[in-house]
């Protein structure tokens, strides 16, 4: 079987499907046979997919091992240039403001001062030249002379200086071929050019100062580098794409050999994947300070894989050992699980007729089977009496959850009421904040209710009634709240605690962004076999959209738990339909700028001891019991 390295979930879903078909035959031929096969192939497929993941993990590790020493040694080779560059430059500002700007030319010599700073950087150093605005020489060391009929002022590096004058610029290597050469022989230099002002008898006028950098030296620290591994190198090229430096420079010349160079002058500094002339390889760049240059490193993916081969050897040979091993321990484990295991199953083979006496059950084997045994012994002793702990534990939950549900109360509504009426006592209202309490002692005693959770609808709506009084006098009658309540359906069965989640929601949701204009609609009525109470407030509305998602959305659920009770309305269409069934429940109709009407469906049930223990147990019928 052989692992395909593009599509791993290919490889997992073949082999996942050949390991289930063989399972599959064997357990046609036996419980020894089946395990030993069973446990061989698991175990080969683990091992091999351990193996070829262990390499993929080797082969990942040494690629990051390998860029990350690339980086290292680029920063290194970039603090380098930096140091190299900025000791050039140095040089450069100290020939121009420790010497040229304190000299008038028509009266002072700068040959002593030049030769002296040549002298002191020659081993890094060609040449320094000092041109006027149009091109003639002023002054050069080492001393030379320029040959006749060179015009300085067509030389690039002439020509960045005057266009830029702010700046100072270097070159790309080229020969220095503007001096006669005692020597006849024309050195590669890097040319480091910036503008200076010459004072002539007072007068400011414009040059050139020119500092010759051997290319030699930069050539021999790129060699440096570029010696250290065989698997990677690295060139040097300017903001424009242009070589500065290549191992393979001369190749390059005769287009023996390409470079991405233009490309990656575009790079930004990082780790980048590219396919050049047909190979990937990994680049990493990073930019010199003040020159644009980009030292660009480049590993060939060929690269990577150097050295796997024995690493490859080395897993597959491990492979082998550790199936081998497998094999064996395979083939005694199998024989000393499967003896106990198969008097096991004898004992238990009528077990589906529930015919199986549980002190038949073998015990005995290894001590996993003999656990299994006593288990088995238990839970046919047991099977009866757990399902009715099962039933009854679920009826208790349940019991439990709703019994939660009913008795949340929002901490705010309490802390908000309860600091009203200290700003009464303290405003020595004390009419108010007597109403205020008694109210709030009402609203509790009926949310209490004896830990009952069906109750009458006349409590259901005094609970109510409670309720909107005190958040009239906390909103200082910003809205008004009228009652429509048949007398007849007082004396009927209710879940508790269903309206005030309905006209909190009335409230926070609908009428209080209305200022002074809010109304809340409170009614209820007889409608056949059926109660019907609606909350109607003529607040912002809702479009149909968000109608549909409020009683099936679970995210709905919190969304109605911020300023509600943290029943909400969902928990009450779930409370509704559990006491009562599918039927009955919560519907809403609402209209943008309109308003909102939450109706309450319950079935007419009398209100007596019979029918409320009924319902409180989960045990009504539908049948509906008066009492005489």
């Amino acid at each position: 079987m052989e692992f395909d390295r593009e599509n791993p979930e290919k490889v997992n879903s073949g082999s996942s499907k050949w390991i289930g078909q063989t399972i599959e035959k064997a357990g046609r031929r036996g419980i020894q046979f089946t395990v030993l096969v069973s446990f061989t192939v698991v175990s080969v497929f683990i091992m091999v997919l351990l193996g070829f993941s262990l390499y993929q993990r080797f082969t990942l590790r040494t690629r990051a091992m390998m860029t990350e020493s690339m980086e290292q040694l680029m920063s290194q080779t970039e603090a380098n240039f930096e140091d190299y560059l900025t000791s050039m430059r140095r040089v450069s500002d100290a020939m121009y403001y420790d010497t040229i700007k304190d000299k008038d030319m028509a009266l002072d010599s700068l040959d002593s001062e030049m030769s002296l700073l040549y002298e002191a950087n020659k081993d890094n150093l060609i040449s320094f030249a000092l041109f006027k605005r149009d091109g003639s020489l002023v002054c050069a060391a080492p001393v030379s002379t320029m040959k006749e009929g060179m015009d300085v002022r067509l030389q690039p590096w002439f020509k960045m200086a005057m266009e830029r004058p702010e700046n100072l610029h270097f070159s790309t290597p080229h020969v220095q071929n503007i001096f006669n050469a005692s020597s006849f022989r024309y050195y590669w230099v890097i040319s480091l050019s910036r503008i200076v002002e010459l004072t002539y008898s007072g007068v400011p006028v414009r040059g050139v100062l020119l500092v010759d950098m051997n290319y030699n030296t930069i050539e021999e620290m790129m060699d440096r580098v570029n010696g250290s591994n065989s698997y990677q190198y690295f060139y040097l090229c300017d903001s424009n794409g242009e070589l500065i430096y290549h191992p393979r420079m001369i190749q390059i010349g005769v287009e023996k050999y390409k470079e991405n160079n233009l490309a990656a002058s575009d790079y930004e500094d990082g780790l980048h994947e590219e396919i050049f002339e047909g190979e990937r390889r990994m680049v990493v760049v990073k930019t010199i300070s003040y020159t644009g240059w980009k030292l660009v490193g480049v590993i060939p993916m060929s690269g990577f894989r150097l050295g796997t081969v024995s690493t490859q050897f080395f897993t597959f040979l491990v492979l082998l050992v550790t199936i081998l091993a497998l094999l064996l321990i395979n083939r005694l484990v199998t024989n000393r699980i499967t003896s106990p295991i198969l008097r096991l199953n004898r004992s238990i083979q009528n077990m589906d007729g529930g015919r199986v006496d549980p002190d038949k059950v073998y015990i005995g084997g290894p001590a996993e089977v003999e656990n299994l045994g006593r288990s088995m012994q238990g839970s046919l002793r047991q099977v009866n009496e757990l399902m009715d702990d099962v039933v009854r534990e679920q009826e208790e939950r349940r019991r439990t959850e709703l019994d939660a549900l009913q008795s949340q109360i929002n901490p705010h509504f309490l802390y908000n009421t309860l600091d009203s009426i200290v700003w009464m006592i303290e405003d020595e209202r004390n009419a108010d904040a007597v109403f205020m309490v008694t109210q709030l002692a009402s609203l509790f005693r009926v949310s209490l209710s004896k830990g009952r959770t069906v109750i009458s609808i006349r409590d259901e709506f005094v609970h109510a009634l409670n309720y909107m009084n005190i958040q009239k006098v906390r909103y200082k009658d910003a809205f008004e709240v009228s009652w429509d309540i048949q007398e007849e359906i007082l004396d009927y069965c209710t879940v508790k605690l269903i309206l005030q989640p309905i006209l909190e929601n009335a409230i926070y949701y609908g009428v209080d962004a209305l200022g002074d204009e809010g109304e809340i609609v409170v009614s209820g009525r007889k409608e056949g076999d059926d109660i019907l109470m609606s909350v109607r407030d003529n607040g912002l509305g809702m479009p149909q959209e968000k109608v549909d998602q409020i009683l099936s959305d679970e995210e709905h659920e919190e969304r109605t738990h911020r300023h509600g009770s943290g029943v909400g309305l969902i928990n009450v269409h779930k409370r509704i339909m559990l006491r009562f069934g599918p039927r009955y429940g919560l519907s809403i109709e609402s209209e943008p700028d309109e308003g909102t009407e939450v109706t309450i469906r319950i079935p007419a049930v009398p209100y007596t001891e019979k029918n409320r223990k009924a319902l409180e147990h989960g045990k009504w019928t539908g049948e509906v019991q008066n009492e005489k």
